[in-house]
């Protein structure tokens, strides 16, 4: 059998895994371990364990578990919760107000968490029942919802990301500040289509009534203090970290500390919040682990088969295509993806065959930068992916948490106006490479 039929093989059996539920670190992890012991027989056992190697002396991932409890310390607590409730007051009065203040809402969840998911229960369990009582459009609110947090990791600290960093050998701390420009461009292109739409049809966001502004003005400064306190936590983490005096390991400690100290200051943390908080980081990194543990075993057959370079030589040489159409191929195939697998599975499943591949495109920049904005790519398309009909894996996560009130015909129709908003934002991101990385490379070249 050629190497070409030996990774064709190797992949249609593992997405053949995948499709019967299988976990995914076993459908990866498992098909690599047989595919090496039948390809080199004892010697294939060397490849596991010099991808656990790898992932034991890779240093930056100890700012995994480091933000995932700093995230579950800050939801725990309710200390979230604070930050809606002022966005809510401050941004009432104003049409679609609410909408936007969830926006906002999300973008600091994001950048507190890491994790998508995260800001889809937080925006669900706490923001979307306020919406719905203050008679905004259900399609409205589902949408903001579901386009908010998908802010979660494309915004630092985002773990996807991390994860991307180890499969593809680039540094976390480029990739995080790659992603900050392009996160709050978006976010902010969200805040205008809901401020111009609900200014043309007030009735899908309604302002606060006069009795409940009269109401609300007196907690006004007091919410405030509360709601700065996680923009003071981020801040106490990102700012030494970006002025280059702690490592990026360093700021994820101080993070987390913080938020510790804060709960505690606040006498909100109790000892069984401080247990649940540690089993749930427990049980998120050491996924995340056994997920890219499988990806780099799996990687390391595929590269030893030789596939990287056979696909390169498939789209170059024998079909002739472009850079930029073999781009667009790889954004268009984590789309179809999308429909029935999450990001870190889309990932781990086509990094080893896309990453080699995207560094040696002649896109017009050095191979590191690339690599880079690759990265940026990525997260946005599958956040695309994710909310795309039929099977986006947002869709379904929305309506385990939405009210009977909303049907899954309205979760599919409050997505497309957002859907659009978040391809215009890829589009600029793919035209103007500098969106991304002008940032990391201000910052670094310091």
């Amino acid at each position: 059998m050629s190497y070409e039929m030996i990774a064709i093989l190797m992949f249609s059996s593992m997405m053949l895994m995948l499709l019967t539920g299988q976990r995914v670190f076993g459908a990866i992890g498992g098909i690599a371990a047989i595919a090496a012991l039948a390809l080199w027989g004892t010697g294939g056992g060397d490849i596991p364990f010099s991808a656990a190697m790898k992932l034991m002396k890779w240093y930056p991932l100890l700012t995994l578990p480091m933000f995932i409890f700093m995230g579950y310390i800050l939801s725990e607590t309710k200390i979230a919760d604070d930050l809606y409730r002022m966005f809510h007051v401050w941004m009432g009065p104003v049409n679609g107000g609410l909408a936007i203040g969830t926006i906002l809402l999300m973008v600091l969840i994001s950048a507190m968490n890491g994790l998508s998911v995260a800001g889809m229960a937080i925006g669900a369990t706490i923001a979307l029942p306020e919406l719905l009582k203050r008679k905004y459009d259900k399609r409205m609110v589902t949408g903001v919802i579901q386009a908010g947090s998908s802010l979660g990791i494309l915004v630092p600290p985002s773990v996807v990301l991390v994860l991307y960093a180890m499969i593809a050998r680039a540094p976390v701390g480029q990739l995080w500040l790659a992603g900050v420009v392009p996160g709050l461009m978006m976010a902010a292109m969200f805040v205008v289509y809901i401020a111009v739409r609900c200014k043309m049809n007030p009735e899908l966001g309604p302002a606060l009534s006069e009795e409940e502004r009269e109401s609300s003005s007196g907690e006004k400064y007091h919410l405030l203090l509360a709601g700065i306190l996680p923009i003071a936590i981020f801040a106490t983490m990102m700012v030494p970290f970006v002025n280059g005096w702690t490592s990026l390991v360093e700021s994820s400690a101080i993070g987390a500390l913080t938020a510790l100290l804060a709960a505690i200051i606040k006498r909100r943390m109790t000892l069984d919040i401080l247990i649940r908080c540690m089993k749930n980081t427990l049980g998120i990194s050491c996924m995340f682990m056994w997920i890219i543990l499988a990806a780099l075993g799996f990687g390391a057959v595929f590269d030893g088969l030789g596939a990287v370079k056979a696909i390169e030589s498939l789209f170059t040489e024998q079909l002739g295509l472009s850079p930029w159409m073999i781009l667009i191929l790889m954004q268009l195939s984590f789309l179809v993806m999308g429909t029935f697998l999450d990001d870190t599975a889309m990932l781990v499943i086509v990094a080893p065959l896309y990453v080699p591949l995207v560094a040696t495109l002649d896109l017009g920049m050095p191979a590191g930068d690339v690599l880079i904005w690759y990265g940026v790519l990525y997260t946005i398309t599958t956040q695309i992916a994710y909310m795309t009909p039929p099977f986006g894996y947002n869709l379904f996560l929305m309506r385990a948490m939405a009210p009977p009130s909303i049907s899954m015909r309205d979760i599919y129709g409050s997505i497309t106006p957002f859907v659009l908003v978040m391809i215009l934002a890829l589009a600029l991101v793919m035209t103007f490479p500098q969106i991304a990385l002008w940032l990391p490379d201000m910052i670094y070249g310091k």
